[in-house]
């Protein structure tokens, strides 16, 4: 079996970028904060910081306890995408990328001589030392070599930071064995529970399992594949189709208050409507939700005819919030999602939809906020929520510069 996937993680990737653009940061403990607050959390740690018990997920009051040298920045979610996409031309000016798998994550096919251990390692380095000259020395990356993609990017987990770790068919199963099964891609919270009532507590117990005990556990066909990704076999999977586009957001103290709230959620479903459009969507269904800051929740959803227009979907979101019964308390956060979406040439309009004309006018719009910037053409709903509610990167969705310049 050969080596056939090379992977590469971008360690400490948000951090890695700051300490990358200033200097003064570069060998400190370095957090990254969505907002500069006490009350928000960490969203990236450097390594330096993460040797004080820092983390993702990390309250910054309690990250300051832990290490009170502690330096914290604020986010610069576009700067993040300007450095991938500087990444990636850098990786593939070696290798092609066959799959961008996140912000900090690609995977690369090896063909003809790479798949030999010698020529993988060498282009490995290469990879490593022409990110170093094109993008910067401090974006250091974790490489996996392996026969398939789940295996290396194991590998890229087992050697942090600037690792490089290579696994062959004949180090299987024993080089997994040092990991534990929520080390694995696919074993989250919920299913090493489940591992675990069934006695499953480490990598050695899983391997021995056969393929009709791996579905059982999965439930499904996922076990199966599970099964072969261990060892070391091509899974491949259906081509999924995208089944939501949204937005959410946690409020400023400005916007904790029902006109803030609903400018807001009317921002971040412009934004969304636009986004769609951009991917080649139509939708018909909206779900709402607002959390309020003594933990209770509204949220309601709607279906509706099939649309694209931003004008449609704000009279939606106008009809839902008119039922919202709780708008005499604070709001914290809001989020709004299109769902039941369909490829818009697959789309068969309304007989009473003039399709072409408000196709002709959104395009216009697009077009206009793409050249000069996001808020150059928007409904009023949204205006005196312009500057909330900025670019945000979710981990699988990297937002695409030419629509989310904001």
């Amino acid at each position: 079996m050969p080596l056939r996937n090379l992977f590469l993680d971008f360690n400490s990737y948000f951090a890695s970028v700051e300490q990358q653009l200033r200097p003064e940061l570069r060998g400190k403990p370095v957090a990254v904060a969505p907002v500069m607050t006490d009350t928000t959390c960490c969203i990236a740690a450097s390594y330096e910081a993460k040797a004080f018990g820092i983390r993702t997920g990390t309250s910054i009051r309690d990250a300051k306890k832990l290490c009170p040298a502690l330096k914290v920045v604020e986010a610069q979610h576009k700067v993040y995408v300007q450095f991938h996409n500087e990444l990636v031309a850098a990786v593939e000016s070696c290798i092609p990328v066959e799959k961008v798998i996140s912000i900090d994550e690609m995977v690369c096919n090896l063909l003809g001589k790479q798949k030999q251990k010698e020529e993988a390692v060498r282009l490995a380095r290469h990879i490593k030392d022409t990110i170093s000259k094109k993008v910067g020395k401090y974006l250091r990356c974790s490489i996996g070599i392996a026969p398939n993609p789940f295996l290396a990017k194991t590998a890229t987990d087992m050697q942090k930071p600037d690792g490089l770790v290579v696994i062959e068919e004949k180090d299987l199963p024993d080089i997994l064995y040092k990991l534990k099964p929520s080390d694995l891609c696919g074993i989250g919270r919920r299913m090493n529970k489940r591992l675990l009532y069934y006695g499953i507590d480490s990598i050695e117990k899983l391997y021995a399992l056969d393929k009709k005990m791996m579905k059982r556990l999965w439930r499904g066909i996922e076990g199966e594949r599970m099964y072969d990704q261990l060892r070391g076999k091509i899974v491949l999977r259906p081509l999924t189709h995208r089944s939501t586009v949204g937005h959410s957001h946690v409020l400023s103290p400005k916007f904790r208050n029902t006109e803030g709230s609903y400018a807001v959620l009317n921002r971040l479903l412009q934004k969304a409507a636009m986004r769609m459009r951009y991917l080649g969507y139509v939708t018909g269904c909206m779900f709402v939700k607002v959390k309020y800051t003594g933990g209770d929740r509204w949220k309601d959803a709607m279906r509706f005819p099939h649309t694209q227009s931003t004008k449609d979907l704000l009279h939606y979101l106008d009809e839902m919030w008119a039922k919202n019964t709780l708008k005499h308390q604070t709001p914290l956060a809001v989020s709004v999602s299109l769902f039941k979406l369909i490829e818009e040439e697959k789309h068969i309009p309304t007989l009473f939809e003039n399709y072409d004309r408000s196709k002709s006018l959104y395009t216009a719009i697009d077009s206009l906020n793409r050249r000069y910037g996001n808020n150059s053409v928007y409904f009023c709903g949204s205006h005196t929520a312009l500057d909330s509610a900025p670019m945000r990167i979710a981990f699988t969705q990297i937002p695409n510069l030419e629509i989310e310049d904001d």
